[in-house]
């Protein structure tokens, strides 16, 4: 019997092994982002070090990614992975050592993030062009959906794990799950046999990045993804560096209350990425997106609003839906509109402004938080949102058309010769 149409991409070998690999990666991953938030947060006493931790790992994404575009585009991506992953394993294993020898100072603490972040904005590129080779190109979308829920269930027993971990032992048992489960990528990717990049000829890297950035210009559905995603990373995600701190301000607890809706995000989030490629199938691209936009900051004026932990993790899986979706589909429809030598330059695109506006949105929410309080300042930003959404929709109704139109042209991959059993 065929598998649902969402897990379809988990038929193939070399795709499940990925994802069985970074899942196991990003458990630890979300432990540690829970451990430094919560330890600057309680040790400073200020919701703007939550914001500035976040951007330290997300700054460098936004200065690197066209260079880690480029070289997905000009290096083998088993070698850029493999060697990113181990930079950031020992970052990782730093912070664990910090931790189990004595308090990490915040500043020791951001310092640490910023190199590993380095390290992923060189790497993630490279990362999610892989994946139109691991599977055939009318089961991208729903391969990149199930990348997405594998990312946020993660996210659900991360922080459950993170909370269990620091209240029996610490911060460094947090730490150190995180460094041991990068082995998990390492093992899959360096056992990969990947198509070579396409030559580059003469073109520098400053050249090949100004090409991959003239191609995002002139594809009309790309500008429109890079407007939204622009406004989604400024205004709406911040809200994931500000849980530690609205655990601490709003519910006043360090570990349990950051966990619980951290973990429920995901489970929203988890969700989505198994409904998005049924989805995106049946209503297109446009549709999908104008929805989940319109119910992001929706949900996120409720998880302001909620007078109790309950009912805030109850709203916060509807923000954590409604987010995975827009950014699965904005990445979605890069993949389908790049062609192949340029896939990796055009995904950094929107890596760019993840990583600038991601940060910048986190520290000046922190800021803000810290002077009018946490639930104006998230709520707030949410309406700013929704008022560029539904302002497009009225001056500009067929604005978003384009992302409905023809994709680029396929290109052959290299599938594996059976599905995994």
């Amino acid at each position: 019997m065929a598998p649902p149409r969402s897990l379809a991409p988990l038929r193939h070998r070399r795709f499940a092994l990925l994802w069985t690999g970074a899942f196991v990666s990003n458990i630890g991953t979300w432990m540690e982002t829970v451990g430094v938030g919560i330890l600057v947060t309680s040790h400073t006493g200020k919701a703007g070090w939550a914001g500035l931790v976040a951007a330290a790992a997300f700054v460098p994404t936004a200065l690197l990614a066209p260079f880690g575009g480029a070289i997905a585009d000009r290096f083998p991506r088993r070698t850029v992975l493999v060697t990113t992953t181990l930079l950031q394993t020992g970052f990782a294993g730093s912070l664990t050592l910090l931790a189990a020898t004595g308090t990490p100072s915040p500043g020791v603490v951001t310092l640490i993030v910023l190199g590993a972040g380095c390290a992923n904005a060189i790497g993630f590129p490279s990362f999610q062009a892989l994946l139109p080779d691991l599977v055939p190109r009318d089961e991208l979308a729903g391969a990149i959906a199930l990348t997405s829920a594998q990312w946020n269930l993660g996210r659900v027993i991360g922080p459950a794990l993170a909370g269990v971990a620091i209240g029996l032992d610490g911060y460094e048992l947090a730490f150190g799950i995180n460094t041991l489960s990068f082995f998990a990528v390492l093992a899959v990717v360096a056992s990969f046999q990947l198509p070579k990049p396409a030559p580059a000829g003469d073109t520098s890297i400053l050249g090949s990045i100004r090409e991959g950035a003239r191609f995002v210009r002139s594809d009309p559905a790309l500008r429109i993804v890079v407007a939204f995603m622009a406004c989604n990373s400024l205004l709406a995600a911040p809200f994931i560096a500000l849980v530690p701190a609205v655990a601490l301000k709003v519910f006043h607890d360090e570990k349990f209350c950051t966990s619980l809706p951290l973990s429920a995000q995901g489970a929203g989030a988890v969700c989505m990425g198994l409904l998005l490629g049924t989805l995106h199938g049946r209503f297109g691209s446009r549709r999908v997106v104008i929805g989940v936009l319109t119910s992001l900051p929706l949900a996120l004026v409720a998880y302001a609003s909620a007078p109790t932990l309950g009912l805030a993790a109850a709203a916060i899986v509807f923000v954590g839906a409604s987010y995975v979706g827009a950014f699965s589909m904005f990445t979605t429809i890069a993949q389908l509109r790049a062609p192949p030598e340029l896939r990796g330059r055009v995904l950094s695109a929107l890596f760019v402004l993840l990583g600038a506006l991601y940060p910048l949105g986190s520290v000046a929410q922190g800021a803000l938080a810290d002077r009018i309080g946490m639930r104006v300042t998230v709520a707030g930003a949410a309406l700013l949102l929704l008022a560029v959404v539904v302002g497009s929709r009225l001056l500009r109704p067929d604005l978003t058309a384009a992302l409905d139109g023809r994709d680029a042209a396929p290109s052959g991959v290299q599938l594996d010769a059976a599905p995994s059993s």
